[in-house]
């Protein structure tokens, strides 16, 4: 199973050579994998999950350049793996059916008491699981 959002491309991503820049890639990546963990889970009436997490490691794969803002990418994730206290997503963003970009990140799950790595929860390896895909 996959996650799907939007995250919103705005007219001020667009650089001097008339395209998206490159950073804001990883913005929507966040934005939804924002809505992936915490976003979807309130408006489905569950508890957020996964708050406490840092990025370890983010690549984004350029497939189609953007010279538009002003409308909503569609935005595909899911988990190719999970650790002890890491989990790795990967994303595929796409408009109007075309594939524009793909990116994986390497969340770790992080205790805000002593900023270090901690382990997943079961809750949180039982969500997680729903989205693997190998």
């Amino acid at each position: 199973m996959r996650h799907k959002s939007k995250a919103h491309v705005r007219w001020n991503d667009l650089d001097a050579f008339g395209h998206v820049n490159n950073a804001n890639y990883l913005t929507y990546v966040q934005e939804s994998r924002a809505d992936f963990t915490w976003w979807s889970r309130k408006r489905a009436g569950e508890t957020p999950l996964l708050m406490d997490m840092v990025v370890a490691r983010a690549e984004v794969d350029f497939i189609e350049p953007i010279y538009e803002g002003g409308f909503d990418l569609d935005v595909e994730i899911w988990v190719t793996k999970i650790g002890n206290a890491s989990f790795d997503l990967a994303y595929q963003m796409s408009s109007k059916g075309t594939i524009v970009a793909n990116a994986k990140t390497v969340q770790v799950a992080v205790s805000i008491e002593t900023n270090k790595s901690r382990p997943l929860s079961d809750i949180e390896r039982e969500y997680l699981g729903r989205y693997l895909e190998a």
